[in-house]
């Protein structure tokens, strides 16, 4: 296996969607978050496997759920550690070691495509490290307690989202180091940008919404909706062009 291996880091609360399980268990279209989103992930032909890292007491429940659901290429469910970053780190011990990119995604992001998967990993492929985003356009104000302090120049500005992809030996040093220096960082790009490493920024998409709220929640059914409404109307269509 020399090719990629994709981590998922699963082990969130759902604490703000105020569920009384972690929210990537939670159904979307009557399918769990987390199989939704590794079965987008896992639509990019380039990821030979998947690592997961879930909390402790969900391993078991886990490897149930993805054989229930007959998701491919699962490689390893591990338990994840108290933070996003231990959770990496501990899913990337588990990596088979002939691997030589690792794409990171957020477990609660089912909405990318093979395309985009595909676009950051050459990315990576090329330059060492790759994520991608989404261009700022809207005025960015910085507040403190309820009031404006500084209105910021949005030039060069991205919300930056996931997939991120990684040569193996530029992210297990990013983590060796950070681990070392005991920082703690909001994803695993900052980790090697620290280091002094060229991240390169892919375009992403703006449906690729990483559902934390409720009202994110709601935001992911309307387009679930709309995308099933649009998807009954093509056939149609083609039937219809051929009839004529």
């Amino acid at each position: 296996m020399g090719g990629a291996v994709a981590i998922v880091p699963a082990g969130g609360s759902g604490s703000r969607l105020g569920a009384r399980h972690p929210k990537q268990y939670l159904a979307l279209a009557g399918t769990p978050l987390l199989v939704l989103t590794l079965r987008a992930l896992l639509g990019s032909t380039a990821i030979e496997g998947v690592v997961l890292a879930v909390p402790l007491d969900r391993v078991q429940m886990t490897r149930r759920l993805l054989a229930r659901y007959e998701v491919p290429r699962v490689l390893a469910v591990v338990a994840g550690g108290d933070e996003r970053q231990s959770s990496v780190r501990r899913a990337l011990d588990a990596v088979p070691a002939q691997a030589e990119l690792i794409v990171v995604h957020d477990a609660v992001r089912p909405f990318i495509t093979r395309d985009l998967v595909d676009r950051v990993l050459a990315a990576a492929r090329e330059h060492g490290a790759a994520t991608c985003g989404i261009e700022v356009r809207e005025t960015v104000k910085r507040v403190s307690e309820g009031a404006v302090e500084a209105t910021l120049d949005r030039n060069g500005l991205w919300l930056t989202q996931t997939p991120q992809a990684f040569r193996r030996s530029v992210l297990r040093d990013a983590h060796d180091k950070a681990q070392l220096d005991g920082f703690r960082g909001t994803d695993d790009a900052v980790l090697v940008e620290r280091l002094g490493g060229r991240v390169i920024m892919v375009p992403g998409l703006p449906e690729n919404l990483k559902i934390t709220t409720v009202q994110d929640l709601g935001a992911a059914r309307r387009w679930l909706g709309g995308r099933a409404t649009a998807g009954r109307a093509r056939p149609a269509g083609r039937a219809g062009a051929a009839r004529r």
